[in-house]
């Protein structure tokens, strides 16, 4: 199955589960804030007007953890071809980072407010003569009252759009506009859900990662060929581990990157446990460095007037021959532009099937209760030591 962006290439196995379309079509039809984010009829919480002013800033700051960095992060990564800023992410603690003496633009993002490592890094590096911007849930937090006594412009975050899930909300479309990105173009959920073969092809994937949860298949092994995907596969790890890793249930993604791990995992792969199915992600690129043909010994005659990209295709499909000879599951995601629509094809999707697989599993997908245990216990020992 195919779009005008992408190529979808679905488990072997077409078996349906029936339940699915309902979960489906109830899905579609709900009037959540989650879904409703995906639609181009989505009201943000900022105006054109606010952001038209924004715009000047050439250099970003983002600080946030999880869900409140990723998004931003899988865009401009991604799209990085067509945005003349630079932005810095600030999503982990201990980076030491030495910026430039500039004026920035921060951007503080904290649905509760109240994140210990955002606060932490906002402490370190924003500075007074910042223009300063927080994007957190309208209620009481220690970033609400820092961003007060800055004279930050205060951004509402939808209270009801869990980070993981808010890429196309404010959190990841305010960053976009910032980076000189149409919104949207990242809007395709009504198209995507008024074409039936996306929507079979979303429910044949559902069913088959149900049934390989059945055959105790839990490692989601995701083979990327392209690292400006890295940090949108980063988005859909953090996507599926915290919708879906609840009551002993869950699915452990892991990015691969290749073709470079060929040369470590590829052996584990193939015959070590078989409690993996795959997912190779890669995509066109017409701007592939050409070999220097003075220099291909004869023995290698075969890659005459051969460029990276064909060698690298050549190995995505070796790899899938391989794979059907040995029966390991595998699908495939074949991106044919890099743009905004296509990502945005991508994030829809993705967040679809998360919830429709916790839907199938009988999981809350919003929540993630274990993660609050270790913010209680950090704060405990820094009051006590």
């Amino acid at each position: 199955m195919s779009t005008k962006n992408l190529i979808f290439e679905n488990f072997v196995n077409k078996k349906v589960n029936q339940k699915l379309k309902k979960y489906l079509k109830e899905l579609i039809s709900t009037k959540s804030e989650v879904i409703n984010s995906l639609s181009r009829s989505y009201k943000y919480s900022y105006t054109s007007k606010s952001v038209k002013k924004l715009k000047k800033y050439k250099d970003i700051r983002i600080f946030g953890m999880g869900g409140s960095s990723l998004g931003a992060m899988a865009i401009y990564d991604f799209l990085r071809h067509k945005i003349n800023k630079n932005f810095y992410f600030l999503a982990n603690l201990n980076q030491k980072i030495k910026f430039p003496k500039k004026k920035y633009l921060n951007l503080v993002i904290s649905k509760s407010g109240n994140t210990l490592e955002t606060i932490v890094n906002s402490n370190l590096y924003i500075k007074k003569n910042d223009k300063n911007i927080l994007v957190s849930d309208n209620k009481k937090s220690i970033l609400r009252e820092i961003s007060m006594k800055l004279k930050s412009d205060i951004i509402d975050h939808n209270n009801f759009i869990g980070g993981r899930y808010s890429v196309l909300s404010e959190v990841g479309m305010l960053p976009a506009e910032l980076m000189g990105l149409d919104s949207r173009k990242f809007k395709k959920f009504d198209n995507l859900v008024a074409n039936k073969k996306f929507l079979n092809s979303l429910i044949i994937n559902v069913s088959n990662i149900l049934e390989l949860i059945k055959r105790k298949k839990f490692n989601s092994v995701i083979l990327n060929y392209d690292e400006t995907t890295d940090n949108f596969l980063k988005w859909y790890q953090q996507l599926v581990a915290e919708s879906l890793g609840k009551k002993g249930n869950g699915i452990f993604p892991i990015i691969s990157n290749m073709p470079k791990d060929n040369h470590s995992l590829m052996q584990l792969y193939l015959d070590g446990q078989k409690n993996n199915f795959y997912t190779f992600f890669y995509t066109k690129d017409q701007n592939y460095q050409k070999l220097n043909q003075d220099i291909i010994p004869g023995s290698l005659k075969f890659l005459k007037k051969k460029n990276l990209g064909n060698i690298l295709h050549s190995k995505i499909l070796a790899t899938k021959k391989v794979f059907q000879k040995k029966k390991i599951p595998f699908r495939s995601f074949y991106l044919k532009s890099k743009n905004e629509e296509v990502l945005g094809e991508l994030f829809t999707y993705f967040i679809l099937e998360t919830i429709l697989l916790a839907k199938a599993l009988k999981i809350n997908p919003y929540d993630q209760p274990a993660v609050e245990l270790i913010k209680i216990e950090t704060k405990k020992i820094l009051k006590s030591s």
